[in-house]
């Protein structure tokens, strides 16, 4: 008698408790807002901050504002600053390793040569300006694309007050 069943006992498995089938469904919703929500957040991230004139801006970026060009140049210089490794280092609006863009926006934003000071920055690279951190250098930018970058970076507006 050793090996066999009890009566109505199968040796396929069958006799596990069974899970109620809106435990199924729960989890395939919760999976499906998990989805969105990371959807949701990458998009986020994909569309940056509104970009919106700032009063109190150099003559030169006034002029650069005025100009029917500048947009595009704009887009080129956050395409250039996306496309290389700033964003390893830089939020958008956050502290992370160096300052985020908006506040070097900020600092340098009333300096009549902003532009070009930040564009040597980007390719020659420097410290001791944001405290410790090391800004590398990106010899592979020419001074038109620093420039582009710089023009871009200059354009954002200033951090609100307690986001850093």
């Amino acid at each position: 008698m050793a090996g066999q069943l009890p009566p109505g006992a199968d040796d396929e498995g069958d006799d596990a408790p069974h899970r109620p089938r809106w435990l199924g469904w729960a989890l395939v919703v919760f999976m499906l807002l998990v989805a969105l929500g990371v959807f949701n957040i990458g998009w986020r991230i994909m569309r940056g901050p509104a970009v919106a004139p700032v009063a109190g801006l150099p003559a030169a970026a006034v002029t650069a504002a005025a100009d029917p060009n500048a947009g595009p140049r704009l887009l080129a210089g956050k395409a250039l600053v996306e496309g290389n490794d700033c964003l390893r280092c830089h939020g958008m609006v956050r502290h992370y390793v160096g300052p985020s863009f908006q506040q070097i926006a900020e600092r340098y934003r009333a300096r009549e040569d902003a532009a070009d000071y930040l564009a040597r920055k980007i390719r020659e690279g420097g410290a001791g300006e944001w405290g410790r951190a090391i800004m590398p250098r990106h010899p592979h930018l020419d001074t038109a694309q620093s420039l582009q970058m710089a023009a871009w970076l200059l354009s954002l507006p200033s951090p609100e007050p307690g986001k850093s």
